[in-house]
């Protein structure tokens, strides 16, 4: 059996609350201060926790206070004044005024520099060179003043020569060198010239190193997430007005290919550090793996929100597939106690991390078909004209909607109904439920976030005695690199030339994929066709 965990973000994830979940699970905050004071930069911060209550629920609330100069004083979060915003002081005389990060709504850096939130736009911590989207068009209130930058050489020293447990030490690495490729990839320049604020930088090592600790502290095989809620609105940062995703989340989800969604809040709620730690650590993201649930635990944001403001970490066990047994982390033992150091096997090799892909497959993942994200919406009817059905599909499928059907039910009253469904992405919700209470005389519609797994398909034109025909053709594995899966002549083109040359459709169609087989067997003989002649086909 596998140590399985899984990541649930209702309301998004961000460093802070990852770490929460983990402390909440039961990993010893004793044992994360100890081995992050490795990292030679504990007279920069002070790492704590408490419970907090978000919708009734209570869940762990991680700080991380960040000391603003060279005293010893530390300054915590300021929870109560969500629109506190914090920019970066470019002059040697001004005082520095805060010293955490507060993320409400924050905004995006200079192109040197990391936007790495600690917490997202619920969790207050000051950033530096951003201004956070204030209530009404307020000015930033308060500024912050750093020593120096940390570029990501610096950051993996600090990290290699921390002498942390094996995985978490290359983990940590993992997502840093891919929250650096993002941030490069934004701003055009090489993850190594990427610059990371030193204030910015230290809760984002804390939020990153802290949560690769945790997770190798409890054992952890397998680590899937769920789909990313996309949040909203605009920020204000030194570049001007941003829209929500902020670029660098937008780059990680793009690398992964992450299913997304959005859960009609208007606020950041997917940080860059906490997008890292999920696209870089997770095996995949869509619905929990089949497991024995042990154990769940919460890691709060700072706000509260419509929904429970958390992270749910899952904890359980689980059969991986025989691929995920051979690609699993690589674990030492973990320790039983804070002061116990990890012992790895005699003849362990090195971590085997997940890197991210555009397949949208993780650690352990065998490569294969994408998954993404759709959106069912479904309603029952038993009193509309069975003429307007015809209509409401051609508009659903106009308005883009991937699929309609119908299918026939008996409802209350021994009424014969009909269920009504359309399957759409999700940014096509709107349109199709605004079409479906338009065009029926449905009161309600019940919606549902799902998975699907879709064969890379392409159209191809070929030519018969009959004319041309396009054939649509897909591949079992991942792009067009597997076996082809399955071979179709488009319905309307062998139904237009049925009609034009009065012939039977089903002769056009067979002459169709009669005639696409011959090409195939033409290129591999060495013809030239639209298709590889080397592609095998079955």
């Amino acid at each position: 059996m596998s140590k399985l965990a899984y990541l649930e973000c209702p309301t998004g994830i961000a460093g802070d609350m990852c770490l929460g979940a983990l402390i909440h699970a039961g990993v010893p905050l004793e044992y994360l201060i100890e081995q992050l004071n490795r990292l030679g930069i504990s007279d920069e911060y002070r790492l704590r926790a408490e419970s907090v209550q978000r919708n009734g629920q209570q869940a762990t609330k991680v700080h991380v206070d960040l000391k603003p100069n060279s005293s010893s004083e530390f300054v915590s979060e300021p929870v109560d004044q969500p629109y506190t915003t914090f920019v970066h002081s470019h002059s040697a005389t001004e005082p520095a005024q805060a010293a955490t990060h507060h993320h409400a709504d924050s905004g995006y850096a200079h192109a040197d520099q990391v936007h790495t939130h600690h917490g997202h736009s619920e969790h207050p911590h000051p950033h530096p060179n951003s201004q956070p989207s204030q209530p009404d068009g307020d000015e930033p209130q308060t500024k912050n003043h750093h020593r120096h930058a940390r570029h990501l050489p610096e950051i993996e020293h600090l990290i290699k020569a921390a002498q942390l447990p094996t995985r978490a030490e290359a983990w940590s690495l993992a997502v840093f060198q891919c929250l650096a490729a993002a941030e490069g990839a934004v701003h055009g320049i090489a993850p190594e010239q990427v610059h990371f604020h030193e204030v910015g930088a230290t809760d984002a090592i804390v939020d990153i190193v802290g949560t690769c600790l945790g997770l190798d502290w409890l054992n952890i095989d397998h680590l899937y997430c769920s789909p990313m809620p996309t949040g909203g609105g605009i920020i204000r940062a030194a570049h001007g007005r941003l829209p929500v995703p902020t670029p660098a989340v937008l780059k990680l989800w793009e690398m992964r290919q992450v299913p997304i969604y959005s859960n009609g809040i208007d606020r950041e709620l997917v940080t860059p550090t906490g997008a890292a730690i999920a696209v870089t650590l997770a095996t995949k993201f869509g619905p929990p793996p089949t497991m024995t649930l042990q154990k769940v635990g919460l890691g709060a944001g700072s706000r509260d929100l419509s929904i429970p403001n958390m992270v749910r970490l899952w904890l359980g066990e689980g059969e991986a597939s025989s691929t995920e047994a051979q690609q699993h982390w690589h674990s030492g033992d973990r320790p039983n106690h804070p002061q116990q150091e990890p012992k790895l096997h005699a003849t362990q090799t090195s971590p085997r991390l997940r890197h991210p892909s555009p397949t949208g497959e993780g650690l352990g993942e065998r490569s294969g078909p994408p998954l993404e994200t759709v959106e069912v919406l479904e309603t029952q009817i038993d009193d509309l004209n069975p003429q307007a059905i015809g209509y409401v599909f051609n508009a659903l499928l106009a308005a883009g909607a991937l699929d309609v059907f119908t299918q026939a039910i008996a409802m209350k009253k021994s009424r014969p109904g009909v269920l009504l469904t359309a399957i759409c992405h999700p940014e096509q919700v709107a349109d199709c439920e605004a079409i479906m209470f338009r065009e029926t005389s449905t009161l309600g519609i019940r919606r549902s976030t799902q998975q699907r797994r879709i064969l890379a398909r392409e159209i191809q034109q070929i030519e018969t005695d009959y004319g041309s025909v396009r054939v649509k053709v897909a591949w079992a594995g991942p792009g067009k690199e597997g076996a082809i899966a399955n071979v179709q002549p488009e319905y309307e083109d062998c139904a237009q030339i049925a009609q034009q040359q009065n012939l039977p459709w089903r002769e056009v169609h067979r002459v169709a994929l009669q005639a696409w087989y011959l090409q195939q067997k033409k290129a591999a003989s060495g013809g030239t066709i639209h298709t590889s002649p080397d592609r095998p086909y079955r």
